[in-house]
């Protein structure tokens, strides 16, 4: 059983907090704890407490994270159904109009290569199984592709499936919904003042109305956002603050992988103490959600990997969109070895008040 107490905290940790005025950690988890909201000094002050204080700051927010989830990890297993030709403009994507990138480029996959990603989902223990196409949003053939596959993939596999199809209206996510689907994902990417720097073909208002479109249409909600893009401090509250409002379900947390032939492919801002600070962040604003530690793990946490399951309580199994993640044996691996246990699919979400 993983607690609190096994992170250690170096003598001189405390010291130094105290010498740079650093809050109390636990008192703002007793805040998060009771469901008080953070306010934006506090949330920065999170973001910009020094390295010393990591295993502190982890350490308290480990409180809330086990309050909510105990020591389970959920695993998602994500497959690019469709890819590339894309004709948006979104900066960090290899699969955009403005990309070069060296990338595999198909149309939408046939059910039965979908059923057969399915099927690797589930032997990898994977509670859900994330189907993604490229694309602004879904032409009517595609939906409907999409609406078939997830019907197979419902009635063989007992797992919750999710679908990131771009930009949605009611309409689908309601016909998506009486296919089968569980949840859909819509990240925001990023505070609504930061946008225009990284997307110019559709809005933060555009992507806002996706996610609320899903949940007019009953589904549970997935949205989070991706960090190293030049982002300030004050625009990573502000999206927290959003989804916090939002109130959303599932918060996939991505850091920024630059891929050559993107125009963020010279991009290297994030240091694995940050991503942990982030990680932090955003547990203690959305202390019940299922926070998932997303895209660029591998390339930012690195060996500190482990300290992000403190926060999170969720991780994708095997690759992503364009890019390759670790074995699925090493995630086992890694969650074992922190005292974590791997959670039996669910399908039914937790209320979140």
């Amino acid at each position: 059983m993983v607690i609190a107490a096994s992170i250690p905290t170096p003598a001189s940790v405390s010291t130094i907090g105290s010498a740079l005025d650093v809050p109390n950690w636990q008192q703002l988890a007793d805040k998060s704890l009771a469901g008080e909201q953070l306010t934006h000094t506090e949330a920065l002050a999170v973001l910009t407490a020094p390295d010393e204080v990591i295993l502190e700051q982890l350490a308290a927010v480990y409180r809330v994270r086990r309050h909510h989830w105990g020591n389970r990890v959920r695993l998602h297993f994500l497959l690019n159904a469709q890819s590339g030709l894309c004709p948006e403009d979104c900066h960090y994507c290899s699969q955009s109009k403005i990309s070069s990138a060296d990338i595999d480029k198909y149309p939408l996959m046939a059910k039965e290569s979908i059923l057969a990603a399915a099927d690797r989902a589930y032997q990898m223990n994977a509670g859900t199984f994330c189907m993604a196409i490229s694309g602004r949003s879904p032409s009517p053939n595609v939906l409907e592709g999409v609406l078939a596959a997830v019907r197979s993939v419902k009635a063989n596999y007992p797992m919750r499936v999710c679908t990131t199809l771009g930009l949605l209206n009611e309409e689908q996510a309601r016909q998506l919904a009486e296919a089968g689907v569980d949840r859909i994902n819509h990240n925001l990417n990023t505070a609504e003042s930061h946008h225009e720097d990284i997307c110019t073909t559709h809005t933060f208002q555009d992507r806002l109305s996706t996610v609320q479109a899903v949940k007019a249409a009953g589904l549970t909600t997935c949205s989070g956002g991706i960090f190293g893009m030049g982002e300030s401090d004050p625009d990573i509250v502000d999206l927290a603050m959003s989804l916090r409002e939002l109130n959303v379900t599932s918060v996939p947390l991505n850091f920024l992988i630059p891929i050559p032939g993107t125009p963020f492919a010279e991009k290297n801002e994030l240091t694995p103490q940050r991503c942990l600070r982030i990680l932090c962040l955003f547990r203690l604003l959305l202390p019940a959600q299922e926070i998932r530690i997303a895209g660029g793990r591998e390339v930012h946490l690195r060996s500190l990997q482990p300290l992000g399951l403190y926060a999170a309580n969720s991780i994708f199994v095997g690759d992503y969109l364009t890019t390759p993640g670790q074995s699925a044996q090493q995630d086992f691996e890694m969650i074992r070895d922190a005292g974590f246990v791997i959670e039996e699919p669910v399908i039914e979400e937790p209320v979140i008040e």
